[in-house]
């Protein structure tokens, strides 16, 4: 059995919440296995709470109720090796925490909580990119690349808020890498090599999933939730 803690401020109204539910479903299947999701609010959810799963995986909906105790499960998961996928709202947290706590950028802030903070990692898209589909260039040799057997990809788009583009390099500049931009090298994917699944995606996989065409990242994900 995996057990995937959904994080997040569950809204059955809202498409990708759903999709990620359906996508853990696809996945298991063609993996032959058992699966539980179950969400958990952001102002529920603790470290401790995270011992009876087996992955973690940050949806998309943000603002969410609690940004302490997302950074905080994000960082534990980062530090004790928990798979751990970030999804649009979710991409946006993991650099956030590695931010905060890798790079050492303690002030830094989403614009979503507060656009008129003095160190703004993530901030507005300057064009929404909410309900589009577009071109993703990933890193030859990079896990993402593995994942999808290519070096280009099309994705949907769920989201107004993106790396601050101030701020790229800065991030380019730790352990965490940027394998995946857009056409005009903007960052839509980031990875963890060291770690055994860390991955972030400003788009949303799980809205391309289907039962018959599971995800590949999503399947990637649920696997690395079975090596011993």
């Amino acid at each position: 059995m995996i057990r995937v803690a959904l994080l997040g401020e569950f809204d059955p109204e809202f498409p990708p919440h759903g999709a990620t539910v359906a996508a853990c479903t696809h996945s298991a299947a063609a993996l032959g296995v058992a699966i539980e999701a179950q969400w958990i609010s952001t102002a529920d959810v603790t470290i401790d709470s995270l011992h009876d799963f087996s992955a973690l995986w940050i949806a998309p909906g943000s603002p969410y109720k609690s940004l302490a105790n997302t950074l905080a499960v994000i960082r534990y998961a980062r530090e004790h090796c928990m798979p751990c996928l970030g999804t649009c709202g979710g991409f946006q947290h993991l650099i956030l925490e590695y931010a905060r706590n890798v790079l050492r950028f303690r002030d830094a802030q989403h614009a979503e909580y507060d656009p008129y903070a003095s160190d703004l990692f993530v901030t507005q898209l300057a064009c929404s990119l909410a309900g589009r589909e577009l071109r993703i260039t990933l890193v030859p040799g990079s896990q993402i690349a593995a994942i999808y057997e290519a070096t280009e990809v099309r994705e949907r788009y769920y989201c107004n808020f993106g790396i601050n583009p101030e701020r790229s390099s800065i991030l380019r500049s730790g352990e965490l890498r940027v394998t995946g931009a857009d056409a005009e090298g903007e960052v839509r994917v980031v990875e963890l090599p060291a770690h055994p699944f860390f991955i972030g995606t400003l788009f949303v996989p799980q809205l391309r999933s289907t039962a018959v065409s599971p995800h590949p990242l999503v399947t990637a994900f649920l696997a690395a939730c079975m090596r011993p």
